[in-house]
């Protein structure tokens, strides 16, 4: 993970000193400068070492656009990330799971097949194109529908966020952010919790509760769905890491100014530092939530800890 976040950005076409000179860095003299106040004058494996030794000591580097902490601008960013695909994903968990738990039950049933299609369609739709819908529909307004959400922003400018005025001004931008990565997503949880379904429908054990006279719905409760969640519980985890890089595009769409616009307005310098920390974040987000889903599988199934 180290090794691919340093060598990965430093492969990125621009000279930050030139993106960020915009001209003022006229001599070769101003530009040695630049780059031997950030370390850039180094050799590449020097660079490396240096990088290596900051980053376990937490130090990140200085933001080459924005010259402060790296720490400090990631830890600013990081609520509104946390807080627009947080709730999102939590949504899409709860309403996919929920969707591939009916539909596979009843397989090849009307709600089976609307549930199915719609969230397929939705999942085959660009993130960035059903943002965009939605705020030509729900925040400008079509025809009879009026603009009832701003059309990006985290919030107003003239409310304070901590209030609880600011609370619900909060609520209103996130929410059409939210309903995009909502409605991206509910295919992943969906098709995963009905494919594992549909494979203990027909196992011994099930066959078994229901001669001991359970209901159908404690049979699918009890048994069927507790087994099922292990393939989802993988993919809770792997999209933990979209929690903390945040949906590029959905943040960018709707100026939401998370992990993830960060990253786009690094890319465009580029801002190694900033490139470096962002990936490294999402890159330890991943990695926590796998060991975190590997220790829920012995709960979840008592074969795994055997």
């Amino acid at each position: 993970m180290l090794v691919v976040s340093f060598f990965l950005f430093r492969v990125l076409p621009g000279d930050p000193a030139r993106t960020l000179g915009r001209g003022r860095f006229s001599t070769p003299e101003q530009l040695e400068e630049f780059n031997r106040t950030y370390g850039l004058d180094q050799a590449l494996p020097q660079q490396f070492v240096t990088f290596l030794k900051n980053t376990l000591t937490g130090d990140f580097g200085i933001s080459l656009r924005y010259r402060v902490p790296v720490s400090d601008l990631l830890l600013d960013r990081m609520w509104p990330t946390l807080l627009l695909v947080g709730s999102s994903t939590v949504f899409a968990i709860l309403i996919g799971v929920w969707l591939g738990i009916r539909g596979a039950w009843k397989r090849g049933g009307a709600f089976d097949n609307i549930s199915t299609g719609t969230s397929l369609t939705l999942y085959a739709m660009p993130e960035w194109w059903l943002g965009l819908l939605l705020i030509a529909v729900f925040a400008v307004g079509l025809g009879p529908i009026p603009g009832w959400f701003p059309t990006g922003g985290l919030h107003s400018v003239d409310v304070d966020p901590s209030s609880v005025a600011g609370v619900f001004d909060t609520i209103r931008h996130l929410t059409l952010p939210v309903v995009t990565l909502t409605l991206a997503y509910l295919a992943d949880y969906s098709l995963i919790m009905r494919s594992s379904l549909l494979d203990e429908i027909g196992e011994d054990y099930l066959t078994t509760a229901r001669a001991k006279g359970l209901r159908d719905s404690q049979v699918r409760d009890r048994h069927a769905v507790r087994n099922a969640l292990l393939p989802t519980t993988t993919l809770v985890a792997l999209n933990i890491g979209f929690v903390v890089s945040g949906a590029i595009t959905v943040e960018t769409v709707f100026s939401i100014p998370g992990l993830g616009l960060l990253a786009t307005e690094a890319l465009s310098v580029p801002d190694y530092w900033v490139l470096q920390g962002t990936f490294l974040v999402a890159s330890a987000g991943v990695i926590i939530a796998n060991l975190v889903a590997n220790l829920l599988y012995g709960l979840l199934d008592p074969r795994v800890r055997t």
